[in-house]
């Protein structure tokens, strides 16, 4: 069945709306800016919003793709966004944060990770700093593996084995996330230097080798439990994630 056109002015109010970003022969389509109040502890604080979807037909012509979009099947796979405040675009001063979705750290508030507070207190930094942006990296579940192998490394985590050697018994690296997309995303809102939210060399890595200029880290550590104390361990000890003063997961 063809798909269904969109209607005339429902597309006269997205067009404005929707950026190509061309990569490596695809395109990524942006859309936003959304207007999006968040509940951050306990205070509404507004963010701009942006969605983006990859797609292997690169083109212009926003109004096609919008017409593909219900025959596409979208909602089987997860599309990562990223939230903006403040004057992101000009500020000479921005923080950002490269973060990856975790469902059982964000939704349920799991405490066998710091996701969760990592999520929540990113934010938290960017609004009081005033300027920056938290990407939401939808394809990064469980360091790359997918929410089902999550699921599978977590049984192997009950009986002994830490987050590597999970990954890795159940035939995985350590880590498979990419960061070029969210980095494409960025340098479409942003070119001035960037504070980057993390504890991880290798995002510090890939934003340097893209040629975007670092201005600096802050780190994210805390929410230490006896659930999680060997997870933040093996962060250090076997991922290399970097340790800052007063704030180690062994204090």
């Amino acid at each position: 069945m063809a798909p269904l056109k969109v209607e005339s002015k429902a597309f006269s109010l997205l067009k404005d709306k929707i950026k190509l970003i061309k990569k490596d022969g695809k395109a990524i389509y942006l859309v936003g800016p959304i207007q999006l109040p968040v509940n951050l502890y306990g205070e509404t604080v507004v963010f701009q919003w942006y969605c983006w979807l990859n797609y292997d037909e690169v083109t212009e012509d926003y109004e096609k793709i919008i017409d593909n979009l219900a025959s596409s099947n979208l909602a089987e796979y997860q599309q990562s966004s990223v939230l903006v405040y403040g004057d992101f675009e000009n500020a000479d001063d921005a923080l950002i944060r490269f973060h990856s979705i975790c469902h059982t750290g964000d939704i349920f508030g799991s405490k066998r990770c710091d996701c969760g507070f990592q999520l929540k207190e990113s934010m938290k930094k960017i609004k009081e700093h005033g300027v920056g942006a938290l990407f939401y990296l939808a394809n990064h579940e469980g360091r790359g593996i997918g929410l089902f192998s999550k699921a599978m490394a977590y049984v192997l985590q009950e009986n002994g084995f830490d987050t590597v050697e999970a990954n890795e018994s159940l035939g995985f690296d350590n880590d498979l996330r990419n960061y070029d997309d969210a980095i494409a995303v960025l340098k479409t809102l942003r070119l001035k230097p960037v504070t980057l939210i993390t504890n991880n060399p290798n995002k510090l890595e890939a934003l340097k080798t893209s040629g975007m200029v670092l201005a600096g880290r802050t780190p994210l550590w805390g929410d230490v439990s006896e659930y999680n104390k060997k997870y933040l361990e093996t962060k250090i000890e076997k991922s290399g994630h970097l340790e800052s003063e007063g704030t180690c997961p062994n204090d």
